[in-house]
């Protein structure tokens, strides 16, 4: 019988009014999000926090006061844990949840999982896509503080499993089924953005985003209209594009509705529930892109939550990093897989 502990990471939300300032100051205190020098970058992480906490305590209070995304992700642990106890009965096997920038802190559940004492731990990232500004984050805080023992297996990505693939097609077609079937309808696969001067540098989001959704377009089969694109986007640089908004207004001018899926969010949070379904569907009816349709985050649907489990265990055959997808492509030089194969 083995230990084997499963880590699931994730951003992490406030969970009350008092939480949203403090959150978002840990957000933006991170380097792989603010590219400054640390007292700097400290700084401005404060001034942005005060800046943007009245519109961020709105926002939440129109979900209730909180995050739903540190509940739905915790429903995911738990749906996960009851998959790999029923495929390896003899083991013991236990899932904790890791936010980065709320509680539970990842230096806490890196203290539970030490306790736990176990055999192998394999590191579950739930960004199906790899950047640099939330796997490398989550990773890299994981190994600054973890002190326990055992061998450890990080999966860095996973964004052309078959799985995951499956459940993305499920949300849509629920989604569109639901509206009547209505013709006329552009998929527009909606990624948070990213800054282009880190997509530049050799960060395989953006590729990796790009297959993801042609393999769920494929997965649709024929006859779907459908664009990628990116929301989300804050501060003065340059993103990457085009963005969701852009393409809403394109749609309209052509005398065409929209289905957004969330391609890259795997629960819902403040980005889907306010941005994409109240903030984008107002825009929608600015721009007469009728119908507005918006597919579910997938949650714990059953092929997702068989895909993590698989990814899992098939993590624990690999020492380091764990490939849960095809290679990338030349050129993604922030790819663990290839800085260790370089290396």
């Amino acid at each position: 019988m083995s230990r084997i502990a499963v880590v699931l990471f994730n951003l992490g939300g406030p969970d009350g009014p008092e939480a949203v300032r403090p959150f978002l100051r840990n957000l933006f205190a991170d380097p792989a999000i603010i590219r400054l020098p640390g007292p700097a970058r400290l700084a401005a992480a404060e001034l942005v926090s005060r800046l943007r906490e009245r519109t961020a305590k709105a926002n939440y209070a129109a979900m209730g006061g909180a995050s739903p995304l540190n509940r739905e992700t915790e429903v995911q642990a738990r749906a996960l844990e009851s998959a790999l106890i029923a495929q390896r009965p003899a083991d013991e096997v236990r899932v904790f949840v890791a936010m980065r920038y709320w509680k539970p802190t990842v230096e806490t559940v890196a203290r539970a999982v030490a306790a736990f004492a176990p055999d192998e731990t394999v590191l579950l990232p739930l960004y199906p896509q790899f950047s640099t500004t939330t796997t490398a984050s989550s990773l890299e805080a994981w190994r600054s503080a973890y002190r326990g023992g055992g061998r450890q297996h990080a999966v860095c990505c996973y964004y052309d499993d078959p799985g995951l693939v499956a459940a993305h097609a499920g949300r849509i077609g629920e989604a569109w089924e639901a509206a009547g079937t209505p013709r006329d309808v552009r998929l527009l696969f909606s990624a948070h953005g990213l800054p282009e001067s880190i997509s530049s540098a050799g960060d395989p989001y953006r590729w990796q985003i790009e297959r993801t959704s042609a393999a769920v377009a494929a997965a649709l089969g024929p006859g779907w209209d459908w664009r990628v694109c990116y929301q989300s986007r804050v501060g003065p640089l340059k993103w990457i594009g085009p963005s969701t908004l852009e393409e809403i207004a394109a749609a309209g001018r052509e005398g065409m509705g929209v289905l957004v899926a969330p391609i890259a969010f795997v629960s819902e949070h403040v980005e889907t529930l306010i941005e994409l379904d109240r903030d984008y569907a107002a825009a929608a009816g600015r721009a007469g892109a009728a119908p507005y349709l918006r597919a579910a985050a997938l949650g714990d649907h059953p092929a997702f939550i068989t895909a993590l489990a698989r990814i899992a265990v098939a993590a624990l055959s690999h020492e380091g990093v764990a490939p849960g997808a095809d290679a990338c492509r030349p050129g993604c030089g922030r790819c663990p897989l290839q800085a260790r194969e370089a290396a």
